[in-house]
């Protein structure tokens, strides 16, 4: 039997979500922000809440108030972010109404995801996956409970978000590593104006029966007791026996699907008259009775939590906002590399291929720290990677450490959330620039914005290895340069490597760095097998060699005399056109300067602009399509920053804008830049 103490925390809990919804309703010019309700869903939030323990983890959705209340946060400390004060204990006035994320010792764990619906199914299966790999290891970081108790994650989704693709990929992941997780999907049979019967043919628990190995079960999720019960078993199963489980709650929808999109719009009054049947709040009040509770005791419970709902309404309201210069704080948490250590040019050491440079780096960071893990498609045991980037590594470190995964581009980048919040250093793999598509949603919605949206408290260490590049007919779907698509997006960093020392040292930084960090890696100069590019091979730097990001490079100066006469120009580039520029400049003796960026983001824009004044008149190269390239953006802000000192327009050379690289060779070289393009284009340029 579940104690009366329990049920009677249960109802106060749920006359005070109602109490807040009906707050809000009332107070609609304040209450401006968009936001839900959790009104028809208390019952089994509520339940599921009381089972958790501090060491667990749990990604509420946004309807899920409840969940929060249930876990001891205040109605003040919600009503903070509702109103997007700066006192918001979550997100300091940056998010939407539950969203929170929160480190305590106190409470479960909860990430920062996003209102995308569904998405924060692979973060959060994420987080089971590293908790299984501490498991593994016996790691000190895995969050124990008393006695001991094993971590259990929670993830609660909305029917209508089951359709999303990437949820499958979650559950296609949980059901193969057997990972510690409930998926917890409340459906309350809309998903916003669309119904269950005009979106999907099957409800959570049907079709997770496709997935081997997730337990189910379907429950009425407005009946309190059912729920608490079957939660309680459920976390209990899963804490000890470490699988994943799915529990359907069937739900009533009592509010408004937001606050912005009302429920007379679309809903008819048959429809809401049936799920007022199912409030749960009227039927635990009448379990309570039946029970024995009196109506003077119940009303008790309800008028002090109104009052107290009512009271912390007007505390928050009155609440400071946030402080505009606050603004741009947390993009990034600062990185403890700042400066160039180590011998890039040991004495005695041989040229390595930039291949190797980075599998030396990758094998290095395994062996120093047990915490960091390599995955992705063909990276494991039976290839070490289409390019061998990662052989030996399974070999050497084990397959719980170095392992393949499914084609699962969001689910390779975006568990990297979860994998990041619990201490794991993930490296991962796209095996191809133009691979990486399925996995922006990730990348854009979760990851790059976690460390804003939290405040610094959930920054995504994780670093994403992407080979790029064109050449020797690699066609349209293994040539592409995506730093312009990537560069778009805030919160991340972009590492583009021209050489072995550049590609280790930076290497080192990007894994160290505890922001997500993307490197790019030209394919053609893995192995130096492109004519022109031998010099990509340098002498494998020392193991403590780490060069910081952002930070550019001169790969080749001027002539002192040629920049007095104003003969000179300089090239700003990086990746394959660094070794472009270079065959160019063969042809103008000491009137060429070249600066390899190495780092998109961030950039160093002092060496550019330094250089640019320097000589005024300078070439944009890259291997990308021109047209609203990142090369063009940068060329903007040098005409900007450079006016008064140049001498010629900034000139900008990229590949031409087709929608793709053709596979035939002869098409692929008329597409892409060449050393004989750009010495062209340089010839124009000191002649201007």
């Amino acid at each position: 039997m579940i104690g009366e103490d329990i049920l009677l925390k249960a109802y106060h809990l749920m006359c005070t979500a109602k109490a807040m919804a009906d707050t809000y309703e009332a107070n609609r010019q304040i209450c401006k922000y968009v936001h839900s309700t959790s009104r028809g869903h208390e019952a089994i939030q509520l339940a599921t809440a009381f089972q958790l323990k501090p060491c667990d983890y749990i990604s509420p959705y946004y309807r899920d108030e409840s969940i929060l209340l249930g876990l001891g946060f205040t109605p003040y400390q919600l009503m903070l972010q509702l109103l997007a004060k700066a006192d918001d204990i979550f997100t300091g006035g940056r998010e939407y109404y539950s969203h929170p994320n929160y480190r305590g010792e106190d409470k479960p764990g909860i990430i920062h995801q996003s209102s995308a619906t569904g998405m924060q199914a692979i973060p959060t299966t994420g987080i089971a996956q590293g908790i299984k790999y501490l498991e593994y290891i016996n790691s000190p970081l895995l969050r124990k409970g008393q006695n001991s108790e094993a971590p259990i994650v929670i993830c609660s989704l909305g029917d209508a978000s089951i359709t999303e693709g990437e949820v499958s990929e979650a559950f296609q992941f949980a059901v193969l590593k057997q990972l510690p997780i409930i998926y917890l999907v409340q459906d309350n049979n809309w998903g916003i104006s669309v119904s269950a019967e005009e979106a999907r043919t099957m409800n959570a628990s049907e079709f997770a029966k496709g997935f081997k190995g997730m337990e189910r079960i379907s429950i009425d999720g407005s009946d309190f007791v059912q729920s608490y019960e079957v939660m309680h078993n459920v976390v209990n199963e899963v804490r000890e026996q470490r699988h994943p489980f799915l529990v359907h709650a069937r739900v009533p929808l009592l509010g408004h699907h937001t606050s912005g999109v009302r429920k007379e719009f679309y809903r008819t009054e048959e429809d809401l008259t049936r799920h007022r049947l199912d409030d749960p709040n009227i039927k635990l009040r009448k379990k309570l009775i039946d029970l024995g509770a009196s109506e003077d005791q119940l009303l008790s419970i309800q008028a002090t939590a109104e009052k107290e709902v009512a009271e912390q309404f007007n505390q928050a309201n009155a609440s400071a906002e946030p402080d505009p210069s606050t603004v741009e704080k947390y993009v990034f948490v600062p990185s403890p590399v700042n400066e160039e250590k180590g011998i890039r040019t040991p004495p005695g050491n041989e040229k390595v291929v930039m291949v190797d440079a980075a599998l030396f780096a990758i094998r290095e960071i395994m062996e120093e720290f047990p915490e960091a893990v390599l995955y992705g498609q063909d990276v494991g045991l039976r290839l070490g990677g289409v390019f061998r980037e990662a052989a030996t590594l399974a070999e050497q470190f084990g397959e719980h450490r170095v392992f393949n995964t499914a084609i699962q581009e969001a689910y390779i980048i975006g568990s990297t959330v979860g994998m990041s919040a619990v201490g794991i250093k993930p490296i991962v793999e796209v095996q191809f620039g133009d691979y990486i598509y399925p996995g922006l949603n990730q990348l854009v919605t979760e990851i790059s914005k976690s460390c804003y949206l939290s405040c610094g408290k959930f920054p995504v260490q994780t670093l994403i290895r992407v080979p790029v590049g064109a050449y020797g007919g690699g066609g349209p779907y293994h040539s592409g340069c995506v730093e312009t698509t990537l560069l778009s997006i805030k919160g991340i960093k972009i590492v583009y490597p021209s050489n072995a020392a550049d590609m280790k040292g930076l290497m080192k930084a990007a894994f160290l760095d505890p922001n997500p960090v993307v490197v790019l890696e030209h394919k053609g100069l893995y192995w130096s097998k492109v004519p022109g590019t031998e010099d990509a091979k340098l002498p494998e730097p020392s193991r403590d060699y780490i060069l910081p990001l952002g930070i550019g490079n001169v790969v080749l100066k001027a002539n002192d005399n040629a920049i007095l006469k104003g003969e000179s120009l300089c090239i700003i580039t990086y990746g394959m056109g660094v070794y472009w520029a270079r065959a160019a400049a063969k042809n103008f003796a000491g009137n060429i300067e070249i600066i390899d960026l190495r780092t998109l983001f961030p950039l160093d824009e002092a060496l550019v602009f330094e250089t640019v004044k320097k000589h005024g008149k300078v070439l944009v190269l890259t291997e990308e399509q021109q047209n609203n390239s990142f090369a063009e953006a940068l060329a903007g802000r040098i005409s900007k920053e450079c006016f008064q000192y140049l001498d010629a327009p900034v000139e900008v050379l990229g590949a031409l804008n087709l929608p793709a690289v053709p596979m035939n060779i002869i098409l692929e070289k008329a597409m892409l830049p060449d050393a004989e393009k750009v010495a062209r284009r340089i010839r124009e340029l000191l002649e201007y």
